[in-house]
């Protein structure tokens, strides 16, 4: 609200006859009150970013290895991550199996993760289990692109393990290291 003040100036007598002169006053009050209901309103209303993490649950170091299970290498698929994103993957135990190279995507690993599993379902009855052994030569990216494809294959069971020295060797023989 504005007001205009017209009490300036008082009656001399006998002098000069000066102009009034006018004040102006703006009172902000209401604009301050709209801006705190508007910063109040936005803080209410805001969403916040939610984490797209994924959810990966590790084994405490401390917990002994008593409670693991035996899996059966014809139920094993272990895929080994190289270098220059090629990735390396067999069915049961290194040096038993000829190790098939392939890629990440739809047309390399998905595909391959999703037969597999079917197959395996179909033979045992039983749930595939995937072993992501990562290499020296291999980056972050890879290890992240493997994960992705595990959760859109609706893979259950999966590990992140250290790689062996033979399944390295196997790397280095087919090249991917």
């Amino acid at each position: 609200m504005a007001e205009l003040d017209t009490s300036g100036g008082g009656k001399h007598k006998g002098g000069k006859v000066r102009s009034k002169k006018a004040s102006t006053r703006v009172d902000l009050t209401a604009m301050v009150d709209l801006a705190f209901l508007l910063i109040t309103f936005f803080m209410l209303t805001t969403t916040l970013s939610k984490p797209k993490a994924m959810d990966l649950t590790m084994p405490n170091k401390d917990e002994k290895k008593i409670d693991q299970l035996p899996v059966a290498a014809s139920r094993s698929m272990t895929i080994l991550l190289g270098a220059n994103n090629k990735v390396e993957w067999f069915i049961g135990e290194p040096g038993k199996s000829q190790p098939t190279t392939d890629n990440y995507g739809k047309d390399g690993l998905r595909k391959t993760l999703l037969e597999k599993s079917a197959e395996i379902q179909r033979t045992t009855g039983k749930p595939i289990v995937v072993l992501i052994k990562p290499s020296d030569k291999s980056t972050y990216k890879n290890v992240v692109d493997a994960l992705d494809e595990i959760n859109i294959t609706k893979i259950q069971i999966y590990a992140i393990v250290d790689i062996l020295p033979a399944e390295v060797e196997l790397l280095k023989r087919d090249g991917n290291y």
